[in-house]
């Protein structure tokens, strides 16, 4: 599998973060469809669910009441205009989710094409906390990281090694 050395370094990231939280064989709903970071988890020793790529929007409801021990979310609320109905229905009580910040020296990423592949949202990291603290989740562990590209030059490149881009939170139901 051909992954970019970026992706493949936020990909090991996030599975040590999932290793630090939850036991090998447990049982995940992945919110969004299959993508390239499943077959990760799956061989990490997670058992995996995805969304169908259902509206969660609209269809949210279908997965709130999903058995799972977790709900993972590895950037996708920045593509829903309503995050938080998905995050207040679900029925799960463990929640581990990742989202790319708003990063001052670049605009959010908006595919003109593609209505799903917009991000409505880059939070920052208090609004992300007050979102999960308001749908009724204690965040538990929190890192933060950059996504440095080494092959591009340039002054905002160069700021990618030093901001955060991504946000990665484990949580537990209140």
């Amino acid at each position: 599998m051909s992954i970019a050395k970026t992706h493949q370094k936020r990909y090991q990231k996030t599975l040590a973060f999932l290793d630090k939280h939850l036991p090998k064989g447990s049982f995940l709903l992945d919110l969004g469809t299959e993508n390239p970071f499943t077959p990760f988890l799956k061989e990490a020793g997670y058992s995996v669910q995805n969304t169908q790529g259902e509206n969660l929007d609209d269809a949210y409801k279908a997965v709130a009441e999903t058995a799972c021990d977790c709900v993972t979310a590895f950037e996708i609320f920045e593509h829903l205009l309503a995050p938080y109905n998905v995050l207040k229905e679900l029925k799960a009580d463990k929640l581990i989710a990742s989202v790319p910040l708003k990063l001052w020296f670049a605009e959010a990423y908006w595919n003109e094409k593609d209505d799903w592949d917009k991000h409505y949202h880059e939070f920052e990291k208090k609004q992300f906390d007050f979102l999960l603290q308001k749908t009724g989740w204690k965040i538990v562990d929190a890192q933060l990281w950059t996504s440095p590209d080494p092959n591009k030059i340039g002054f905002r490149p160069l700021l990618r090694y030093f901001t955060p881009r991504y946000y990665i939170v484990y949580c537990e139901r209140v």
